[in-house]
């Protein structure tokens, strides 16, 4: 999942100390005091000082083009969510259902820009990325202060088996899940359930604990302000959107989309880590640079869903430099193609991962409960 609150069970089992050490990594990377024009084709299997030095150069974003991003997902959106209402208004129902799949696609797209705004990344300012996100998150229901802050703890954890899996998909090994007593292996079970990951995992999220973060009560005041502040500007939004329409056709023009798009995103954002050949090692052996290449999955989508994902697909070139734009990572494969061979993954694939639920660290990937002989 996209939370810690996901994984809260299962996060307990484990030490809650975490670490900064990727951040600082990514933004070695993408440090804009030494961006240069890219270098020759590094060999990144043996050289990661020299594929930094590379990814450098990739790092600006470009304003006229993060505007227009914008725009065209936005605007594209609104419309859609209106053609839905007047197909609702003329009683051509089936419609507004078929109308809520882009909708959908629309808002998941706005919702991997704000991701890139909550790397910073998406404009030069500072201030620019944080107001973009803010608003963006009032349409995506998302505090966008408060996922910014675990969402960076991701990146700093991602794959290592010693620290918490605050801002992901929390994921056992063999051992652990054997150690646990009866009942708690029998919720790590459920929480690993598709219906759980993808059904009530993505309402639980967006509609409850983005709306009240008490698993964060002590990380101070920020996540309280971040997400109320966003609450009351949904409930103006809202507000004002039934006073336009009526309360009745806006949750059936509204909620579909919602649950759908909390869906795709949830979906996203699991398939990045949790495929076969991913990564995970303990504190001593754990490095950012195969963290990143090796545990963070190349997403091979068709070019329509790759749009509506904001290229997030690209994810290991993402892990390794989080503040390059989400529209110039194609740059970096179509620039250093040996990065298209690592941890390619197909749609096919993909669903096909969905049975993979723990880590087996003697063979070194992930396994079905089956596969592990606990079935």
């Amino acid at each position: 999942m996209t939370d810690k609150a996901t994984g809260e069970g299962a996060v307990a089992y484990r030490d809650n100390a975490h670490s900064d050490a990727r951040w600082h990594f990514e933004n070695r990377i993408c440090d804009r005091s030494t961006m240069g024009t890219a270098a020759s084709p590094p060999d990144i299997t043996t050289a990661p000082g020299s594929l930094k030095q590379t990814l450098r150069a990739y790092c600006k974003p470009r304003l006229a083009r993060s505007i227009v991003e914008i725009l065209i997902t936005a605007i594209p959106f609104a419309l859609t969510w209106a053609l839905a209402w007047l197909a609702l208004s003329a009683g051509y129902w089936p419609v507004a259902l078929v109308l809520a799949i882009p909708a959908a696609g629309f808002l998941v797209r706005l919702f991997m820009i704000q991701h890139d705004c909550s790397h910073r990344s998406f404009f030069r300012s500072r201030r620019a990325n944080d107001w973009a996100g803010r608003i963006i998150g009032v349409l995506t229901l998302t505090p966008h202060d408060y996922w910014r802050h675990s969402h960076n703890l991701h990146h700093a954890n991602s794959g290592n088996l010693d620290r918490p899996r605050i801002g992901g998909l929390d994921t056992l090994t063999v051992r652990e899940f054997q150690a646990l007593p009866r009942w708690q292996q029998w919720r790590y079970r459920l929480y690993r359930h598709p219906l759980v990951l993808f059904g009530f995992g993505p309402m639980y999220i967006f509609l409850l604990n983005y709306r009240l973060p008490f698993r964060s009560m002590r990380d101070g005041w920020m996540p309280w302000i971040s997400t109320m502040g966003t609450n009351a500007a949904i409930a103006v939004l809202v507000t004002g959107m039934i006073w336009l329409v009526g309360v009745v056709p806006f949750l059936l023009v509204q909620v579909p989309i919602t649950l759908l798009a909390s869906t795709l995103g949830v979906w996203l954002f699991y398939v990045q880590h949790q495929f076969e050949t991913t990564y995970w090692e303990h504190d001593e052996h754990w490095n950012a640079h195969d963290a990143a290449l090796q545990g963070s999955s190349y997403y091979v989508l068709p070019g329509i869903l790759r749009w509506f994902s904001a290229n997030i697909g690209v994810h290991h070139v993402h892990h390794l430099a989080s503040r390059i734009p989400s529209y110039r990572l194609p740059e970096v494969l179509r620039d250093y193609p040996q990065l298209q061979t690592f941890s390619r993954i197909t749609l096919r694939e993909s669903i096909e991962s969905v049975r993979l639920a723990l880590w087996d660290e003697d063979k070194r990937r992930l396994v079905s409960f089956r596969e592990a002989s606990i079935g």
